[in-house]
């Protein structure tokens, strides 16, 4: 994999994208359509996910069909409601949110000097984005800044589709995947995906 000094930024912002730039590389190698690769993740996941899609969008790199973010980690300030409302409930409160982000981000965790690509809610832009889809449980900590992101693509003219599950709690379809709610929610992103594969197979 490429060296990621090479890239001019730091393991804790792309890592990933590193990923995303070799396996684009190595495409007819490995069996890989340039012209169908999304990127997608889970809680952290989501949000390095979301990170990887803003980089390659500034710096000219693969083209990406989608982003399927589940449940992201956006935003290092941990400041919104939802933070607030749930910040004693659930498999992720407040305080493992601040130990997550105080590991990946040291003493830069909530000041100004924390990059889009770590934290992808501090993006100033949302514009030019593949199609999002974002989904997030109606009573856990990230709820509102999931939302937000989603609304921000919106009012660039982008493309997300956001779920709010009621009352499924943090990573419930990863944890509970045989729930009933779950079955929903992962129905709904199969879905997702089939939709915008049809529509970029045109």
């Amino acid at each position: 994999m490429r060296n990621i000094a090479v890239l001019g930024c730091g393991i804790e912002d792309c890592d990933c994208y590193a990923g995303l730039l070799w396996a684009a590389e190595h495409a007819q190698d490995l069996g890989i359509d340039l012209t169908q690769i999304s990127v997608a993740g889970v809680s952290a996941g989501g949000g390095l996910a979301a990170a990887t899609a803003l980089m390659a969008r500034d710096r000219h790199g693969p083209k990406l069909q989608g982003q399927l973010l589940v449940c992201p980690m956006l935003d290092d300030r941990d400041q919104t409601l939802s933070t607030l409302q749930y910040a004693d409930i659930g498999t992720w409160n407040r305080q493992s949110n601040q130990v997550g982000w105080t590991a990946l981000l040291g003493k830069k965790k909530g000041t100004q000097g924390v990059s889009p690509y770590a934290a992808p809610s501090r993006a100033q832009d949302l514009s030019n984005l593949p199609p999002a889809f974002i989904d997030v449980s109606s009573t856990e900590i990230f709820r509102d800044e999931d939302i937000d992101y989603a609304q921000r693509i919106w009012q660039t003219g982008g493309v997300a589709e956001l779920h709010v599950w009621p009352g499924g709690f943090h990573a419930f379809t990863v944890i509970e995947p045989n729930s009933k709610l779950s079955q929903h929610a992962i129905a709904a992103s199969a879905n997702w995906y089939r939709r915008l594969l049809a529509f970029t197979s045109k």
